[in-house]
């Protein structure tokens, strides 16, 4: 398991590549909510999500071979590993399934990296892109189940807990697990990491039930980023050790919260942007009288469209 000296590292490695995104504190009335949330604003991180991060540590820390690197994603990680790639001189060939937004495959396409789009699914993707490896060389940059990506995604953690010092609880939404995994091992239980699934896609939260990563099915509006399969050992590891627990959220509550997300922050979040406020909105999640509550809204890579039908 990676150590808080690995995400200092981390740190360190990718600060000239990757914004300092910032923690702010925010009313009550902001979002209809019935106390102020200190709002760590990732969306506006490089390639619009945390997933950069990640990305970056990934690629200046493991060897890369002439073949380059090949990534499957929903979207938002075969941007960031699209935008790296590119920013560092190396080859890309990134692999999305069918669910993929229109919005993101335009995303992947403007970085210069070779797309391939097909299967129903992530883990369609995931099988076409580790036979590529296979094949060619190239190194697969995963999406979650790798140290240098958890290591990464936890340099969010470094800089909420310096930026908002003296939160009893933060809220993150996971899809493959990568981002709580490295968040909850920074904090070490310092601060309560509460993870946000959606009803139609609780891989974390069906693997801490079970004792052990399975299979579930996904079927949520927030699929195209919330919509791992299976969280894999490594994030079922760390997030047993350090996660407090697994909320759900029903999709209604996340289509409310990027609706009051451009309300109240003129924020164009996506669904899996705007899971981790839906908890408190759907009272999934219910904070203690005077429970000072960290929410990070995590990606931007929304099709406008879609968002104005919803406002």
């Amino acid at each position: 398991m990676i150590t808080t000296d690995d995400i200092r590292a981390a740190h360190d490695r990718i600060r000239g590549h990757v914004r300092r995104t910032p923690t702010i504190p925010l009313p009550a009335e902001t979002f209809g909510l019935d106390r102020p949330v200190s709002m760590k604003l990732e969306f506006l991180q490089v390639t619009g999500t945390f997933k950069a991060r990640g990305a970056f540590n990934t690629l200046l820390s493991v060897p890369i071979p002439a073949a380059g690197i090949c990534a499957a994603s929903g979207g938002n990680h075969g941007i960031a590993a699209a935008y790296a790639a590119g920013r560092l001189g190396v080859r890309a060939r990134i692999f999305v399934p069918e669910i993929s937004s229109p919005a993101k495959i335009a995303r992947i396409r403007e970085t210069g990296a070779e797309l391939v789009v097909g299967g129903a699914r992530y883990a369609d993707a995931l099988a076409a892109c580790e036979a590529y490896a296979a094949e060619s060389g190239a190194h697969s940059v995963h999406a979650y189940d790798a140290w240098p990506t958890i290591a990464g995604q936890g340099t969010v953690g470094i800089e909420w807990e310096e930026d908002a010092g003296g939160l009893d609880t933060v809220l993150v939404a996971v899809g493959g697990g990568g981002l709580i995994s490295g968040i909850a091992r920074w904090f070490e239980r310092r601060v309560r990491v509460v993870g946000v699934e959606p009803e139609g896609s609780r891989a974390l939260d069906a693997a801490l039930q079970a004792g052990a990563p399975v299979d579930v099915e996904v079927n949520s509006v927030a699929a195209d980023s919330l919509g791992a399969r299976n969280v894999f050992g490594r994030v079922h590891e760390t997030a047993a050790r350090y996660v407090d627990r697994v909320v759900l959220v029903p999709d209604a509550a996340i289509v409310e919260a990027q609706r009051r997300l451009w309300l109240g922050l003129r924020a164009a979040a996506e669904p899996g942007g705007a899971a981790a406020l839906a908890a408190l909105i759907s009272g999934a999640y219910r904070p203690e009288p005077g429970e000072r509550v960290g929410v990070l809204a995590c990606g931007a890579n929304v099709d406008l469209a879609s968002l104005a039908a919803l406002i």
